[in-house]
Formats: structure tokens, C-alpha cells, sequence
């Protein structure tokens, strides 16, 4: 199976090219809080053209969908949902918090993985996987004291973007995670891995952004309508 990953929801632009039989045929990825937009298709052209693989050829296209920055995802899944259109191919969307754990999953799955995003104003982005890969806290956005209860309690490895601001705000009086792994973007080959195994979506990929956006229309002095 050929799969073209792509993953603009955090402070990374990246795109990779893999076949689930050879591997990772290339890929390129560049650290970014904006510029998405102008970097992300000719990203993409280069990684196909260095991978040699046609878009025609692809099998499927995977794309993170968040939770992340509400710009960023709108980018990624709107590139996706693009060239899926285009070669007529399925587009299935991976959370940023699952592919945040899955690589230490996959070294070892029984313990639990506390996967982290920032979500600002002292919240954070949070799900926790357990043993098998299996759900053991629901993706929710959650205040950071509440976060720090929970990964407390399933005594959970913590990966992800917000790995480092959970650290810092860890409690003295109570017993630090056996790990703590920061990055500020998805590993895109795992990206690429999960949407070759992720179940065929019926529905076209959307953003999940797990809270409303800050910014609201304006209503102060709005005209009427006629």
C-alpha cells in the first residue's frame, strides 16, 4: 500500500511517502508556528517527486486532524481532501494524540501512555492509551491540575507538545511520570503507518479541534439585514 502522510496541526510542516511493503520511500519535514499554507504542496511535490510515486498510484492519504492549531488543521485536511478528490483515493484522519504515543506504544504497550497538546490558558489537550493501544482517558481538553490527576492515577508515560509545560507544572508531593518525552510535532512516518491501518473513513476527514475557536464574528454595531 502507497500512503502520502501529511500533518500541518502543530509547529511542523511535514509530509511523507511510505509503502507499507518497503518502507519509507522519502520524506521532509520543517519546524513552523505559520506558513503552513505557502510551504505545505510544494512540500508535498517534492516529497512524491523524490519518492518517485505518482499521486495516481497512491492507495490512501493520511492527515493529522488535530486537536492542534485551528489554521494549521484547516491546511492539512484541506490539502488531503484535495488530492484525495483528485486521484480518487480515501483520505483518513489520525489524531495528533495518537500519533504522538503510538511510536512508544510500539515499543511497549503495557503500560500506560499519557499523550499531551497545549491548549493554552492552563489547559491541555489529553488522552491516555493503556495497555493493547486501548483508551483509558477519552481525547477531552482539560485543565492542567485535573491532566496532572489523571496521568497521576494510570501512573502514565508523557508524550506529546505539551510534554514539557506538564513537567513544569507537576506537583512536588506527588510521584513524577516514569518518562517524559517532548516534541513539538508527530513523527509523520508514524502518521503515514497509522493511516495504513486506520479503518476507511465514510465520511470526508475533518478537523477535530476538541474546543470552539477563541476568535468569535463580531456583533458590536452590525448593520441590519433587509
Amino acid at each position: 500500500m502507497f500512503v502520502l502522510a501529511i500533518d500541518t496541526a502543530l509547529e511542523a510542516c511535514s509530509a511523507a511517502a511510505v509503502d507499507t511493503e518497503r518502507g519509507l520511500l522519502a520524506s521532509e519535514s520543517h519546524t513552523m508556528a505559520r506558513g503552513h499554507a505557502e510551504s505545505l504542496m510544494p512540500l508535498i511535490a517534492r516529497v512524491m517527486d523524490k519518492a518517485n510515486l505518482p499521486f495516481m498510484q497512491l492507495d490512501r492519504i493520511a492527515v493529522t486532524t488535530g486537536p492542534g492549531s485551528f489554521t494549521g488543521l484547516r491546511v492539512g485536511v484541506s490539502a488531503a481532501r484535495g488530492i484525495a478528490l483528485a486521484s480518487a483515493k480515501p483520505a483518513v484522519g489520525i489524531t495528533t494524540l495518537a500519533a504522538f504515543a503510538a511510536p512508544y506504544l510500539a515499543v511497549d504497550d503495557e503500560g500506560a501512555v499519557a499523550s499531551v497538546v497545549d491548549a493554552r490558558h492552563g489547559n491541555v489537550y489529553l488522552q491516555i492509551f493503556g495497555p493493547g493501544s486501548r483508551t483509558l482517558v477519552m481525547p477531552r481538553i482539560a485543565p492542567m491540575r485535573d491532566a496532572i490527576r489523571l496521568i497521576a492515577q494510570e501512573s502514565a508515560r508523557v508524550v506529546g507538545s505539551a510534554a514539557h509545560v506538564v513537567r513544569d507544572a507537576w506537583p512536588a508531593h506527588i510521584v513524577s511520570p516514569t518518562a517524559i518525552n517532548h516534541h513539538v510535532a508527530p513523527d509523520i512516518t508514524w502518521v503515514a503507518r497509522l493511516g495504513a491501518t486506520a479503518r476507511e473513513p465514510l465520511a470526508p476527514v475533518t478537523p477535530a479541534y476538541l474546543r470552539p475557536p477563541d476568535a468569535h464574528p463580531q456583533t458590536a454595531a452590525r448593520l441590519p439585514r433587509r
